[in-house]
């Protein structure tokens, strides 16, 4: 487990800017209130992006009271960490389902969702997300420290690479997919011609 936290992540952030490190986001210096700003968007937008083994959780809703409308029988309340729908439905047996703002309707009496929460403790994190959340930081506060586009330009694409490896070392974790058993595969690998 990580020792990371939101204030480590900005000031690692500013540090490698060439800034001063920051202690609290409640400092009374123009980096901590810039950090303050920033780091949700930046977390929220992180954590959207993929589907982090970190931030995925799974959950059966119960229906809301209040029925929709018309079209579905019943509407379900999205959690209130929720950030992203991954899955409706269990993994071989998916729901007809819309979303309408942080609802969901669909026709059964309990909703399976796999979903990506707002996990905000970096502590939980993989390093390698973390080290993706310094370098989005340092992007976005490349130009208002330093005033350079060309180095907030470099550094979202240093963020962007390290983005791309981060995603490919947590897709890993994940055991391989098996693929069913169809006639066409059957044909075509079990030796039947």
């Amino acid at each position: 487990m990580s020792s990371a936290n939101p204030v480590s992540i900005c000031s690692n952030a500013l540090l490698r800017l060439g800034g001063k490190a920051i202690a609290s986001f409640e400092e009374p210096s123009t980096q901590a209130g810039q950090c303050a700003n920033l780091w949700p968007t930046v977390r929220n937008k992180l954590l959207r992006a993929y589907p982090w083994n970190c931030a995925t959780k799974r959950v059966i809703l119960a229906p809301m009271e209040a029925a929709p409308a018309f079209d579905f029988q019943y509407q379900f309340q999205l959690p209130s960490d929720w950030l992203r729908t991954l899955q409706v439905g269990k993994k071989d047996c998916p729901i007809p389902f819309r979303q309408e703002g942080r609802r969901i309707l669909a026709n059964v009496t309990q909703l399976p969702l796999v979903y990506i929460w707002l996990n905000d403790n970096p502590g939980t994190w993989d390093d390698a997300l973390v080290d993706v959340a310094e370098l989005k930081m340092m992007a976005v506060l490349a130009y208002p420290v330093t005033a350079s586009t060309t180095l907030r330009d470099t550094c979202f694409q240093e963020a962007a690479m390290a983005e791309k490896m981060a995603k490919a070392v947590d897709g890993q974790d994940e055991p391989p997919e098996v693929l069913g058993g169809s006639d066409l595969i059957e044909a075509r690998f079990g030796g039947r011609w």
